[in-house]
């Protein structure tokens, strides 16, 4: 077999030719690892939170086609309602919007148009607000709350130290805890219009800038 002999001057011209695409390979493999083995919860947009509908809650149900059907309902402990015509109905972990698709669906052609409004008009929920606000405790509320309104009943923003991008909310759920990341200064903005709302036992953070947790 022939030895094939390079000199130092190819040797270098091709290091530098494979070089960057070694380099830029074992980055790509690098970046998969840690894609499959990331730990950290996952930020979840808070266009994604709606309200949803809870044991207690006290609703106005209002058929703008058929104003005698209209009626204020409270889910009971068994998360049902009772409509006359329609019978019981499953309220909890719907949205408002779920919910009326579920109630014009149960009346079916009983209804002369299928428009049914849901409205939360009272409802119970208490939540925790700490870090980098003016007031920080417990918040109770008889209505629906959303992150932002809680942060202002807990005194607002302390806008000397407050972090407004990586407000955090910590909701357990199933024995477990789920961290939603809110950009809160864009909501400050008018940029961010979808309201992120709370469920009981919320806790918000606010951080501070420059805060290693």
């Amino acid at each position: 077999m022939k030895k094939i002999i390079l000199s130092n001057g190819l040797i270098r011209q091709l290091t530098a030719i494979l070089f960057p695409a070694v380099v830029m390979t074992v980055l790509l493999l690098t970046g998969t690892g840690c894609q499959t083995t990331e730990t950290k919860p996952r930020p979840t947009s808070p266009q994604s939170e709606a309200l949803i509908l809870r044991e207690g809650d006290a609703l106005k149900i209002t058929f703008p086609g058929s104003p005698n059907l209209d009626t204020t309902q409270t889910i009971r402990r068994d998360g049902k309602i009772t409509l006359q015509l329609a019978g019981e109905i499953t309220a909890t972990g719907l949205t408002p919007s779920n919910l009326e698709k579920e109630i014009a669906k149960a009346y079916g052609t009983q209804l002369i148009s299928k428009e049914v409004t849901v409205t939360v008009i009272a409802s119970s929920i208490s939540v925790f607000v700490t870090g980098a606000v003016l007031a920080p405790h417990k918040v109770v509320a008889d209505h629906p709350i959303t992150a932002l309104e809680a942060i202002m009943e807990a005194g607002g923003f302390d806008y000397a130290k407050a972090n407004l991008k990586d407000v955090r909310v910590i909701r357990y759920e199933n024995g477990r805890a789920h961290t939603y990341f809110l950009n809160m200064k864009l909501v400050m903005q008018g940029s961010q219009a979808d309201p992120f709302y709370l469920q009981p036992s919320d806790i918000i953070y606010v951080p501070e800038r420059f805060s290693m947790f």
